[in-house]
């Protein structure tokens, strides 16, 4: 077992944060690069939801899986290969003639994160010593909030000085370092207890559906919700969710143990965490679009804009986690949610030459506020109302519910603001539907808020130096990030 302070250990922590800046960079600038996409491939605001969602979906439907095959097969190993696949996808991504084809290729940068992002925490629990494990997991969440906050004006400037293609084509040098440095330093673990066949039916089970159900979401608009394809799909999307429940109920080893969901508190804190993550998740992929394509602003000025979102998250989020110990998680669970609404009706106002200060800054202000109010106690709660043995799998219950509610709202929110086709490229009608999404999007998060105030309770949290981190920081027992302790809801 390492010590943060020991050259074994400094080598460790710097693998696993220059891996999980690879996913959480490229999440922060995809959704800058859309407009100039949209531009080189000429196509409509259906394929820029695509190059967001294909993602999401091959992400959130195996990072279970890859967490159980990691314990099985070692971490450091299916680490690796997590990162050589994503680079392999970011390379394909970079070269991609045409949109159905990024599109293809971000489904397989999906299947990398899913890969390498249970192993960055995993790795970090397993080869520090207890007493060492906050400290290493401080400085990779610190570390990663920096590469996070670096990330978007990085990309931003590269799409506008160069090309969008260079956003996926910077993946490939950092990917190298990290194997070179994880092969050579981090030690392989496993988990000796880890017994059972790992549930890949399940895994392709709830992938499948949710590629059918966001297949049927983003195309009804355009193709008619009558439309055999549309119905298929809609129909097959929900008839594979039910049968991977029921599979899951069956098997003898689930990726999904349902019985933590007999937590009333448990099945709260998700629904909570679904209504408003759905509402986060549609907003953030339409803002940058707003503007860049409405108010005239540089790629590089709206990978900025959201920069203070960061920085009040880092230096709030552990305030707020500490104070939700004290007096429990229903008011800031109601209250966040609520401030987040504010924030995202602000950002309503953004117009056709918004300036920054004036039109900007102030719902960035109060959404970020929002957030850090919101996530700690959020993510907590998600931990501490599921049994000792199940925490693990109720941090990543919670993160793949976030995953999915975003993932749903950036096939149904454009929709429903009345942004189809190539409505992105007329900035007038953009502008008027962006206005009804923020607004609809801000009332989920409400609603949110309203939903926690009714069913959350204040109990008791359980704590532990060994297994309990920071709240509102990523969970180690289960080598998942928390629900985004960032902006990038959308990768």
């Amino acid at each position: 077992m390492l010590t943060v302070s020991s050259r074994a250990g400094r080598w460790v922590l710097l693998a696993t944060i220059l891996g999980s800046a690879l996913a959480s960079i490229d999440a922060t600038v995809v959704g800058i690069a859309l407009p100039a996409i949209g531009r080189d491939f000429h196509t409509g605001l259906g394929s820029l939801q695509w190059v967001v969602t294909a993602y999401t979906l091959t992400l959130a439907g195996l990072l279970l899986v890859a967490g159980s095959l990691g314990d099985r097969y070692g971490r450091r190993r299916l680490f690796c290969i997590g990162v050589i696949w994503f680079a392999a996808a970011s390379l394909l991504c970079g070269l991609a003639p045409n949109a159905p084809t990024l599109i293809a290729a971000r489904a397989l940068q999906g299947v990398g994160g899913a890969l390498l992002t249970p192993g960055s925490l995993a790795i970090l629990q397993a080869s520090f010593v207890p007493g060492d494990r906050g400290r290493a997991i401080g400085a990779w969440s610190g570390l990663g909030g920096v590469a996070t906050a670096v990330g978007p004006f990085v990309g931003g400037w590269l799409v506008q000085a160069v090309s969008w293609r260079l956003i996926f084509d910077i993946n490939l040098p950092l990917a190298a370092a990290v194997v070179v440095i994880t092969i050579r330093h981090v030690p392989e673990t496993r988990d000796a207890s880890a017994t059972g066949r790992v549930d890949l039916l399940g895994g392709a089970l709830v992938t499948a559906g949710l590629v059918g159900l966001t297949y049927g979401l983003i195309e009804g608009p355009s193709h008619g919700w009558a439309s055999a394809a549309v119905v298929v799909a809609l129909v097959a999307g929900v008839g594979l969710l039910v049968a991977f429940v029921a599979h899951e109920r069956r098997t003898p080893n689930p990726m999904l143990a349902l019985e933590v969901f007999s937590s009333r508190q448990f099945s709260a804190t998700n629904a909570v965490t679904f209504v408003v993550y759905g509402g986060l998740g549609g907003a953030l992929f339409l803002l940058p679009v707003q503007l860049q394509q409405v108010s005239g602003y540089r790629p590089v000025q709206a990978g900025v804009a959201l920069l203070p979102v960061t920085v009040i998250m880092l230096a709030l989020s552990s305030r707020s986690g500490a104070l939700a110990g004290r007096i429990g998680p229903r008011l800031q669970m109601s209250v966040g949610p609520v401030v987040v609404g504010l924030g995202l009706a602000l950002m309503a106002l953004i117009g056709p030459g918004g300036g920054y200060l004036t039109e900007v800054l102030p719902g960035v202000l109060v959404f970020g506020l929002g957030l850090a109010i919101t996530v700690a106690p959020l993510t907590a709660t998600a931990l501490s109302s599921a049994p000792g043995e199940h925490s693990g799998m109720a941090s990543a219950i919670n993160n793949d519910v976030a995953r999915a509610a975003g993932l749903i709202a950036v096939a149904v929110l454009p929709a429903a603001a009345g942004l189809t086709g190539r409505a992105y490229l007329h900035p007038a009608v953009f502008d008027h539907g962006f206005h009804v999404a923020m607004v609809l999007a801000g009332a989920l998060c409400v609603l949110g808020g309203l939903l926690a105030a009714l069913t959350i309770r204040n109990e008791s949290h359980r704590t532990s130096d060994d297994d309990h981190e920071p709240p509102g920081r990523p969970c180690s027992s289960c080598g998942l990030e928390s629900p985004p302790h960032a902006v990038s809801v959308t990768r």
